[in-house]
């Protein structure tokens, strides 16, 4: 763990200025098989040191590669003086940071066991081999164990100093088959979560029912058809519901996407989806259970509160940093999160997920005479006018209230405000993905999830 050499150099913060000082401890392990060979093995250590200082309505940064304490003086001292040239050359509006409200203490950070890379190594190959005698129609298998983990020091001349340390683990599991005409179909699937690999991985037997599953999958979409291209009703599972929240609305209410012009900046206080739709911007609790991504503490030492997004139907708030929080007239809410040491923090989601609702998955499909039900998405994009397009990669159709053939890949699109006014829908369970990552700028992790939706979208074809 990060050594505290940061506490004592609080007292060369300007006294006239807010001041954020924060050390920083990045890792990352990953290795990667391609059918038994292995294509990546790397791990990674990125420290350094970041100040930020605010004063007369502009920002001073700086950062140095390096964890000790006379870097930390060096970046207070450059970041004092940035601050001071750009309130030179810009003429600021004096203002100051909104102040920030008592919390809870923060939860204690555990201290991780830093595993050999071989741990990795010896996993995947067992888990490859696994698959490689189970699964005997696959063209090509690929493996990934992944392990990254962000530890901070976090300390600020107004709000809550705190150490916050976040690992989380995935094993990925890729099969690739082929059609009958010889045409590649893949699909993947995730395990893992919050926690080191050790933690999350002992035992490649235990991923045999996930892999199951996804071998049946791949079986039947190597049988699958094209979905007739339109406006269809479907069923949007869990994941592609998560990814819709993620990109196609989520990002149109984080604030400095709002102050550049984002269909949100117009709708607040309107209607925007179906009164169906509660939207929540999730800190570290959701539905009775910790996230899966949770977050105490953001890097301007703000500490993290849920941002309620959209209340049945109606577009309520704005994600937020401390200084758009002042432009809004909102509370911040531990939205501020900076990827590296070298980065400065940018609004960004925690765990954003849709509530659920009171509707079973088996009734919704049987509601159903001639749609879609999708499952998974493997990429997706979306603009500031909430129009969005996601790939689909696993799905089935429904006729006359039951799932039929399995899909070949396709697309899905629309607006995310109109799509959601049409949900009439919406299951009562949760699904949740973390494995990813926003690239807002810089990347960061996430979770994202959701119910499912029974609404109107269009769909590609062929």
């Amino acid at each position: 763990m990060l050594n505290d050499i940061l506490t004592e150099q609080k007292q060369f913060f300007a006294p006239d200025a807010h001041t954020e000082l924060r050390g920083q401890l990045s890792r990352t392990r990953r290795v990667t098989l391609l059918s038994g060979n292995v294509i990546a093995n790397t791990r990674s250590d990125v420290s350094g040191v970041s100040a930020r200082v605010f004063k007369n309505g502009v920002w001073g940064f700086s950062s140095m590669a390096e964890y000790s304490p006379e870097a930390a003086r060096a970046v207070l001292r450059a970041a004092s003086e940035n601050a001071a040239f750009m309130d030179a050359h810009l003429r600021g509006e004096a203002k100051t940071l909104p102040p920030l409200t008592s919390s809870a203490p923060l939860p204690a950070p555990a201290d991780i066991a830093d595993g050999e890379q071989k741990l990795y190594v010896e996993f995947a190959r067992a888990l490859d081999e696994r698959l490689a005698a189970r699964y005997k129609n696959l063209v090509s298998r690929r493996v990934v164990a992944h392990e990254d983990s962000l530890e901070k020091l976090i300390l600020v001349s107004d709000g809550t100093d705190g150490h916050i340390l976040a690992p989380r683990s995935y094993c990925y599991i890729f099969m690739t088959a082929e059609t009958d005409a010889g045409v590649p179909v893949e699909l993947f699937t995730v395990a893992g979560g919050e926690g080191t690999f050790a933690q999350n991985f002992s035992d490649p037997a235990a991923l045999d029912e996930q892999a199951d599953k996804l071998y049946e999958q791949l079986m039947q979409k190597r049988e699958g058809i094209y979905a007739d291209a339109g406006e269809k009703t479907v069923i949007l599972d869990g994941m592609m519901t998560g990814m819709l929240s993620h990109e196609a609305v989520g990002h149109t209410v984080e604030a400095d996407i709002v102050a550049g012009g984002s269909i949100a900046a117009h709708c607040l206080g309107r209607q925007v989806a179906s009164e169906k739709v509660t939207m929540t911007d999730f800190a570290h609790t959701a539905f009775g259970a910790r996230c899966p991504l949770p977050v105490f503490l953001d890097d301007e030492g703000t500490p993290a509160k849920d941002v309620t997004l959209i209340k049945n139907g109606i577009l309520t708030g704005y994600m937020n940093s401390r200084e758009s929080a002042l432009r809004y007239g909102m509370e911040p809410a531990g939205n501020a999160r900076a990827w590296l040491f070298s980065d400065e923090p940018l609004i960004r989601m925690r765990n954003t997920a849709i509530h659920p609702g009171t509707d079973k998955l088996a009734d919704m499909i049987a509601s159903v005479d001639d749609g879609y039900y999708l499952i998974s998405s493997g990429n997706g994009q979306a603009d500031t006018t909430g129009e969005f397009m996601f790939g689909v990669t696993m799905g089935y159709e429904i006729k006359n209230g039951k799932l039929g053939r399995a899909l070949l890949d396709t697309t899905v699109s629309g607006k995310a405000f109109q799509m959601l006014r049409t949900v009439d829908m919406v299951s009562d369970t949760v699904t949740w993905a973390s494995s990813g990552y926003c690239g807002k700028k810089q990347p960061m992790s996430v979770g994202m999830g959701g119910p499912a939706l029974r609404c109107r979208i269009t769909i590609g074809g062929r």
